[in-house]
């Protein structure tokens, strides 16, 4: 039997709202993290909501030292495509803070969905319950690259899976499983915009949708942008 999501819906009148309750979150996030365990392990996102989020950080006082940055998915691109997820980030924020450059962890995409999927999935090995998991929501329903109507998990379970048949493109990506992004102490979805209204609808009505199979046990907090939401 699958395990049943619990949702918590956080509504913001303004993406800039939004942005500035997200950023006070992962830096909450990232302070009990290293205060309990001397490391903050945290899966970035890539999307339309996230890059204002990053750039944010920059300026926040943080234990840098601390943080171990993983990615939810990646386009299998070469490193350097404007379209990478890694490469957004790393503009935004990484190229910015004293992370050691040994704890940011980019999907090695380049390689191939099968391939890279299977280093992805070996750097992985060892790897606990991650703090906090950052996603966003496609307009369809789907989050990192899990896409409605495609294996959101593999078998035998693998951490990461090569995602082949993209209906957006690239075609070919990698995305950590949803098991994988349900491990996690905590979960945070980021939608902004009016596109995603009936999305969030489908969602609230119980579709079977992608963003449904993140399930970890403290339950999934979404913060929605009031112009995404279908009440408007």
């Amino acid at each position: 039997m699958s395990a049943v999501q619990i949702c918590r819906w956080h509504t913001f009148p303004t993406a800039a709202e939004l942005q500035a309750a997200a950023v006070q979150t992962i830096l909450e996030s990232a302070s009990r993290a290293i205060a309990a365990r001397g490391r903050f392990d945290i899966v970035f996102a890539g999307g339309t909501t996230l890059p204002a989020i990053y750039e944010q950080l920059r300026d926040a006082e943080s234990e840098w030292q601390h943080w171990h940055i993983w990615y939810g998915d990646e386009r299998c691109l070469p490193p350097d495509d404007s379209a990478r997820n890694s490469l957004m980030a790393s503009q935004a924020l990484l190229d910015h803070v004293p992370i050691p450059h040994e704890q940011i962890h980019p999907i090695p995409a380049e390689l191939g969905a099968s391939d890279g999927a299977a280093a992805y999935s070996a750097e992985l090995t060892g790897v606990g319950t991650f703090d906090l998991v950052l996603l966003g929501m496609g307009e369809d329903g789907h989050t990192a690259s899990l896409f409605p109507g495609y294996t959101w998990d593999h078998h035998p379970p693998a951490p990461a899976i090569p995602v082949k048949y993209a209906p957006k493109p690239p075609p070919e990506r990698i995305s950590l499983s949803a098991s994988r992004l349900s491990d996690a102490r905590q979960v945070i979805f980021l939608i902004t915009g009016e596109g995603k209204r009936h999305a969030v609808q489908q969602w609230r009505e119980d579709s079977n949708l992608p963003v449904k199979a993140i399930t970890p046990s403290a339950g999934v907090d979404v913060f929605l942008e009031a112009a995404a939401s279908p009440s408007i």
